[in-house]
């Protein structure tokens, strides 16, 4: 690969014999060679410029369509103008994002279809943002609509992009209050594709198929810029049409002899569902030889689920592919080889915290989680397992995951603050996430801001979701775990969130199946389940626990709790406050202070030995999860645990 910058690639490539094929369902495809895709983002350019867009300037892509994506995306690019992908979404959510980056980005042009651009205006107009309004006006002048394209004929004029210019700013997926901009340079996304292509061995001779949306890092960059880097047959499916018909996908896999696929965890498990106990039909998926598998936590059970089921039809056993990185990486950080068993290390789940020693237990052990291999760094991307003071540490220890290269970004799109806390002095970059280092390989154990913490030790919520989804009446990916902490409170509520939408009076046998799974297997008491309308997601499909945890603080689930609460005939309020709950919290905190025994909800604290010292432990702790509720002599008088949850739910009923 001998392109130094994106428009030197578009260059070499523009009699490449290759094309990328769009489909549109059953049958509904077409073509669009490598030469046809220069000269019509030419086209897209002359008419960008002619609105006065012009080097340095930023253009917002703000289109469903891939091939109108893929267009605009390289008439930026050729014309040195920066381009901003940003993902549609249909909720009130995505457009206040698109105009909070519209608005930190300046004065940029937007790029998009007149009925998005309209519903953006509708909400600009209603919203409760005072400067939502005015960012739109600004907005307005500067917008080219997908209507008004005309005679593509004409060109623009190209721009000589130097490999330390910006190539694009990737967003942030989540709605968070501030989204942020990885600013990524023609240098970072060119070593990339030259790393990961010496790791993955993709050639000329691979066809790729994607329904990832070409808003997220693993669709534009992984399976559309380095596949048209290694000159791919590409083939591109509009993610709805996935969402909609998921057998689609492998049926177009089969018919086109594809080599290179890829999905997050829950589309594997989206397939299996619609799939269901069918056979996947007459495929032939035997020319596969990489399935890539990555952009949220991976799961063991669910890869040897998929494989086995799918080498029915001709998958190679070994096609799976688990993968790390992040946008801040170009995409990439880890790559295992190709055609290799998934590795696995099962490892104590209670000494997770950072700076802990992965205890590894045998397989189908209580207290085992299964972390799953994604490979070592590829070549350029250097990779530390650090403690909370950046200091590295040894193999087999736990802890942050900071990564430096030739492929990471030089920061965050006007974001200096950020930028001083998201690099160490020495110019590694803080992922947030949590792994360890084991003979050289990477092993994921999670977000390092979604740490549960409980009773002292951390926990993961997706190891947790995974032993949720084990009780009777639960779907996969139906099910959010999380640590939800009360004002005040200095230790997390073990809370799950469910996916309910029928009638709640069969909700408590299903809460409770839960909270006797989660208790049998990994000995955490839960302190609450929650029935949920909604799962609030990414468009990239990661749950954002942070809105449903905000969401239980602000009151929003307080009529459906009670009346869960009036079919179990318990009490809930709040975060935790149903007797049952609040019981299973102060077990959880006896057990953590009065260690080396298991106390049980009728053991008297004082018969079983608890010193002076210990009660006034366990009654620091009550005090910090329900502040000035409880007196010291009052466990005197209720030394049971029972006793003591009723008298104590009985006063939190009566103050609410």
């Amino acid at each position: 690969m001998t392109a130094r910058t994106l428009n030197e690639l578009m260059a070499q490539n523009r009699n490449a014999e290759r094309s990328i094929v769009y489909h549109g369902g059953e049958g509904q495809s077409h073509s669009v060679s490598y030469a046809q895709l220069q000269q019509r983002a030419l086209g897209v350019l002359f008419q960008l410029q002619q609105l006065g867009a012009k080097p340095g300037d930023r253009l917002i892509l703000l289109l469903n369509n891939n091939e109108q994506f893929i267009e605009a995306f390289w008439a930026a690019v050729l014309g040195g103008i920066v381009p901003v992908p940003v993902a549609i979404g249909i909720s009130d959510e995505h457009r206040h994002k698109l105009l909070r980056i519209a608005r930190k980005l300046g004065a940029p042009f937007v790029y998009t279809d007149r009925k998005t651009f309209e519903r953006v205006g509708q909400f600009a107009a209603r919203s409760a943002d005072a400067e939502a309004a005015t960012v739109f006006a600004r907005l307005r002048p500067r917008a080219f609509l997908v209507e008004d394209l005309d005679d593509l004929s004409r060109p623009g004029v190209e721009h000589a992009a130097a490999p330390g210019d910006t190539a694009f700013i990737q967003f942030s997926s989540g709605s968070t209050s501030d989204p942020k901009g990885v600013v990524l340079t023609h240098a970072n996304l060119m070593a990339h594709g030259e790393a990961v292509t010496r790791v993955a061995g993709f050639n000329e001779n691979d066809i790729s198929l994607s329904w990832m949306p070409l808003t997220h890092d693993m669709g534009l960059i992984g399976f559309h810029l380095v596949m048209f880097a290694n000159r791919v047959h590409m083939h591109l499916m509009p993610t709805e049409l996935f969402v909609r018909r998921p057998l689609l996908w492998f049926a177009i896999a089969s018919e086109q002899r594809a080599t290179i696929l890829c999905s997050p965890n829950f589309g594997y498990r989206h397939y299996l569902k619609v799939l269901g106990d069918r056979s996947p039909g007459n495929l032939d998926l035997a020319a596969v030889r990489l399935v890539f598998n990555g952009a949220e936590p991976i799961s063991v059970e669910l890869c040897e689920e998929f494989t086995v089921r799918m080498a029915a039809v001709g998958l190679p056993l070994h096609a799976m592919y688990p993968v790390y990185g992040l946008a801040e990486a170009s995409l990439a950080v880890s790559f295992p080889p190709p055609a290799r068993a998934i590795r696995t290390a099962r490892i104590n789940r209670h000494r997770m915290g950072v700076g802990d020693t992965a205890e590894l237990v045998s397989e189908g052990g209580r207290d085992a989680v299964a972390l799953v291999s994604v490979g070592a760094p590829i070549p350029g991307c250097e990779l530390r397992i650090a403690g909370n003071e950046d200091a590295a540490l040894p193999d087999g220890r736990i802890g942050h995951i900071l990564i430096r290269g030739s492929n990471v970004t030089r920061g965050y799109f006007e974001e200096p603050e950020l930028n001083a806390a998201s690099f160490t002095s020495d110019g590694w970059l803080r992922t947030g996430d949590l792994g360890l280092l084991r003979d050289g390989e990477l092993y994921i154990t999670g977000r390092a801001k979604e740490i549960i913490f409980v009773n002292g030790q951390n926990y993961y919520p997706h190891d947790l979701e995974g032993i949720a989804q084990q009780a009777p009446g639960m779907e996969p990916g139906k099910v959010v775990v999380a640590g939800v902490r009360s004002p005040g409170a200095e230790t997390d509520q073990l809370t799950v969130f469910v996916l309910h939408r029928g009638d709640l009076a069969e909700f408590p046998a299903l809460a409770a199946g839960i909270t006797r799974l989660i208790n049998e297997q990994a000995g955490l008491e839960v302190a609450q389940v929650v029935p949920v309308k909604r799962i609030p997601k990414t468009t990239s499909g990661k749950i954002q626990r942070h809105l449903l945890e905000q969401q239980l603080l602000d009151g929003e689930f307080v009529a459906d709790l009670s009346e869960v609460s009036r079919h179990s005939g318990g009490l809930q309020q709040g975060v935790s406050t149903a007797a049952d709950s609040v019981e299973a919290r102060l077990l959880a905190i006896c057990n953590s202070v009065l260690t080396g025994r298991k106390t049980g909800p009728d053991d008297n604290l004082f018969e079983i030995g608890a010193s002076s010292l210990k009660l006034i432990e366990i009654h620091e702790q009550i005090d910090r999860d329900y502040p000035n509720q409880v007196d010291l002599t009052e466990l005197f008088d209720h030394p049971t645990v029972a006793e003591l949850a009723r008298h104590l739910s009985a006063k939190l009923a009566q103050s609410a």
